[in-house]
């Protein structure tokens, strides 16, 4: 009998003009937390696919022992037979189902007549979700819970297919640290209860917090294994083991040259929720920011900064928005988001996926997407050639790996994805660059090359916000970090000054204020 839970040997994978997997081999103890890691396009997910069958049997050489049985998956039904489950990167959930239809769905519990037991549907449902410690009804509409409690759906979703080797792909991805602590917490009480499980995320913290072995792969092919207790595994040398060389700084350095004049300026910026008037989401909210700066702004899932970024930007938010933009010193009134790009205004999603770009689409036809008219002819008809040009000028300045611009933008790694979205709004020459969550999902490697960018660009004179939940990114890259809590503006701190202690302060203290009150 084998000491493995799970061996996957020499497998290798292939896709036109690409091999993504090189003779990887994976080994997996049963009651073990192994950690996946490595940078964007490295191939985590693609093993993974082909592991829960999404990529079947057959399309791939190599072989996987499950149990120290030989299996061919041919899909990921196949595979959740024997108890492996995959929650992907992106929740497959249904948002107008409640969370007991979503759990069951495609494995309806049915009567003898064939139609669906609703009663034991529901029963079941809320038995696997006290396993994971989610306390709400299974009649919940998924829509109406947050982002950290539909990760749980997943998870019982996953016992209610008698998993026994879960498989996360960046779990927390979207979480705030305390939902993330709790998600890992679960997984290290289920491993006490002999649950295997396999986890790739790019938060380094997470891994050295919760796994017991870290595989590190790096261009298809499998690096080394390190093991708790035996081996180093510190961030520094996992990545090492990751991009090839060591970091000695994960913030590239610059001369901090903010220059007296500013750029944008908000006063008394009020937003109303867009489906209930009522609730005021930005609260009278003011700030500022210089040329040749970067500032950050801090704070917790629901703090109102996206809202606050969105409605900036030509009102894409909100509903009932009063007060006032300066740009470079000039009022201006940004009705729609033309109006904010005519401005030189350009606002980068924390959602590239969905709201940053159309993924059926080549990266020539992203890239130019925000200002076609700067790729028309004088009959308003898109110019191919200047459109060719651009895509490749941008794709060389941003450092996006692809053989060619005519690839497909949903192909491309997470890394890259975000690479040719900031391509698309640097080919809008803004002078005010907003970036919510720009290093999200993405590998230290690539958040360095995307650093390495915003600092070229408040190089030249121009401006960035940065809206971002890893408090060391904004104090390893901002001049200033304004602090939010619950839609209104707590404190703006000099970088240089601040700790992730005093931050958090800030917004503790505030959301202690609230409480009393209540």
């Amino acid at each position: 009998m084998s000491q493995y839970i799970l061996e996957m040997k020499n497998i290798t994978k292939e896709f036109p003009g690409v091999k993504a997997l090189d003779n990887v081999n994976l080994q997996v103890e049963p009651g073990e937390i192994h950690a996946l890691i490595g940078e964007n396009g490295a191939g985590k997910s693609t093993l993974m696919n082909v592991l829960s069958g999404t990529y079947p049997a057959g399309t791939y050489t190599g072989e996987i022992y499950y149990e120290g049985k030989l299996c061919q998956f041919k899909t990921q039904k196949d595979s959740e037979a024997v108890g492996i489950v995959i929650i992907h990167q992106e929740l497959a959930l249904i948002p107008l189902l409640s969370i007991g239809e979503n759990m069951f769905l495609g494995n309806e519990i049915r009567t003898k007549t064939g139609t669906i037991d609703w009663n034991k549907t529901y029963y079941e449902a809320e038995r696997h979700m006290k396993q994971v410690g989610l306390n709400e009804s299974a009649q919940t509409l998924v829509k109406d819970i947050g982002t950290g409690k539909q990760q749980l759906v997943e998870i019982a979703k996953a016992f209610s297919k008698k998993v026994k080797l879960l498989i996360l792909d960046e779990p927390t991805s979207s979480l705030n640290d305390e939902d993330a602590k709790m998600l890992l917490d679960l997984l290290i009480a289920f491993k006490e209860e002999g649950l295997t499980s396999i986890i790739i995320t790019h938060k380094l913290n997470e891994i050295i917090y919760c796994a017991d072995k870290v595989t590190i792969i790096r261009d298809g092919s499998t690096i080394e294994t390190l093991v708790k207790g035996v081996d180093d595994l510190s961030e520094d040398r996992i990545i090492k083991g990751m991009v090839g060389r060591s970091m000695e700084d994960r913030y590239p350095k610059r001369e901090h040259n903010v220059q007296p004049e500013i750029s944008l300026e908000v006063k008394n910026w009020t937003v109303h929720h867009p489906l209930y008037p009522e609730r005021v989401v930005d609260d009278n909210i003011s700030f500022h920011v210089h040329k040749g700066e970067v500032v950050g702004f801090s704070g917790l899932q629901g703090a109102g900064r996206t809202e606050l970024a969105m409605s900036i930007f030509g009102h894409s938010y909100g509903t009932g928005i009063t007060g006032e933009i300066y740009l470079n010193g000039q009022k201006v009134h940004l009705k729609n988001t033309e109006d904010a790009i005519r401005h030189k205004l350009a606002y980068v999603t924390e959602d590239r996926k969905t709201n940053g770009l159309i993924l059926g689409e080549t990266i020539r036809f992203n890239t130019t997407l925000a200002r076609l008219d700067k790729v028309c002819s004088g009959s308003g008809v898109i110019d191919r050639d200047k459109e060719v040009q651009v895509a490749e000028k941008m794709k060389t300045e941003m450092g996006t790996k692809t053989p060619t611009i005519e690839q497909h933008i949903g192909n491309l790694s997470g890394g890259n994805q975000q690479k040719a979205l900031l391509g698309k709004w640097m080919f809008t020459e803004p002078d005010v660059l907003i970036l919510d969550e720009p290093t999200r999902g993405i590998d230290v490697g690539a958040k360095y090359d995307i650093y390495c960018l915003i600092n070229d660009m408040v190089s030249r004179g121009k401006s960035v916000v940065m809206i971002s939940s890893e408090l060391p990114e904004l104090l390893g890259m901002c001049d200033r970090i304004y602090v939010m809590n619950e839609g209104r503006l707590l404190a703006e701190v000099n970088a240089a000054d601040a700790t992730q202690e005093s931050i958090m302060g800030y917004i503790i203290r505030d959301t202690v204020r609230d409480t009393a009150k209540a």
